[in-house]
């Protein structure tokens, strides 16, 4: 199996993980504001940094949907005749808010404490990976798609902690696969709806080796010893 292949599940793990672990906390978020839920929660790492252009944002919701009708009635964010979105002033305040939970839960979640302090790496293994996260989203310029491109470089305050760098990074990071498994899949003649009802044999993997050969290329920044560094550390957090 190839590396991107072998991170990509814990890479999910950690990732929803910590997103699970602020669901209340990103609740809290949108009753303080009075709004609902919209894509600043998902999309936040690039928003903040950019508008969101159309061929990106259909990329970036193509598993999903894209019912834009709430944000707009809310007024956390405009489109223009070109398709581009782009977040309001109150849609930014969401997002910071979003970013700022995120984190926070994450630290705490990855923060073992006492019996397990002394066998976890807790918040001393942050800053190295999301250095090394860091450096893939560097390298993913070259090979990203349209959902990628626009999602990073990646918004953060100056002051961002560990934790919330390496969510921020991450959430990021799994676009570029996400990217390459679409076009996989189109590149294979399917439709999305083909997709779905694909059942597990032959034809399904191989879509997913052609995922993981588009998805390879941003790991090569890396060597040998620091993939080895990113899946073990990634994989040892709570």
């Amino acid at each position: 199996m190839s590396y991107a292949g072998r991170i990509r599940p814990v890479l999910d793990r950690v990732y929803v993980g910590a997103r699970s672990s602020g669901r209340d906390r990103v609740l809290a978020v949108y009753a303080e504001h009075d709004l609902r839920p919209g894509f600043e929660s998902s999309f936040y790492f690039g928003l903040l940094a950019r508008p969101m252009p159309a061929e990106s944002f259909a990329a970036a919701t193509t598993y999903s949907g894209a019912d834009m009708a709430t944000q707009v009635e809310q007024g956390t964010a405009v489109v223009d005749a070109d398709g581009t979105w782009r977040l309001t002033d109150r849609g930014r305040a969401v997002a910071l808010a979003v970013q700022r939970a995120l984190g926070e839960a994450a630290a705490e979640r990855w923060n073992p404490g006492p019996p397990f302090d002394s066998v976890l790496p807790g918040p001393a293994a942050l800053p190295r990976l999301a250095d090394l996260v860091g450096r893939l989203l560097a390298a993913g310029q070259a090979t990203g798609g349209p959902a990628f491109r626009a999602l990073t470089p990646v918004y953060e305050p100056v002051d961002a902690s560990p934790a919330v760098r390496l969510t921020t990074r991450l959430g990021a990071l799994r676009h570029h696969r996400a990217d390459a498994h679409r076009a996989a899949w189109q590149a294979a003649g399917l439709t999305l709806e083909q997709l779905r009802a694909l059942p597990a044999g032959p034809e399904r993997q191989a879509i997913e080796d052609e995922t993981n050969r588009r998805d390879e290329p941003i790991y090569q920044v890396l060597d040998q010893e620091e993939r080895i560094e990113l899946l073990a550390g990634l994989g040892a957090l709570p």
